[in-house]
């Protein structure tokens, strides 16, 4: 009996866990901390100034970012250009694990 009132006592868990973790990615994708979309775009369009880093709250790899594309004449752009492709084609909840929750700054 005490074995199944674990069992039950853990299936509990688990479902709150599940549910606040859910209930916490609506809120954060409908509050707007998502930052999929903007990041993406900035990052294709004007990557090379490392808008996109800042975005995200990347402070340090942004100021990186603006060095290497002066550095190169322009030619470090093309990361700010990749990584916008792959903010893009992450699914919103991957993007926001990856490089909202566990900070990911490159690529």
């Amino acid at each position: 009996m005490s074995e199944e009132n674990n069992n039950k006592n853990l299936e509990n868990e688990v479902k709150n866990s599940a549910n606040e973790f859910k209930e916490g990615w609506n809120e954060a994708t409908n509050n707007g901390e998502n930052k999929k979309m903007i990041a993406g775009i900035l990052g294709i369009l004007i990557g090379g100034l490392g808008i996109h880093k800042f975005v995200l709250g990347y402070t340090k790899e942004g100021i990186i970012q603006i060095v290497i594309t002066f550095i190169t004449c322009g030619a470090g752009s093309i990361v700010g250009l990749i990584e916008g492709i792959i903010y893009l084609t992450k699914s919103d909840e991957e993007f926001y694990n990856t490089y909202q929750v566990g900070r990911k700054p490159w690529f």
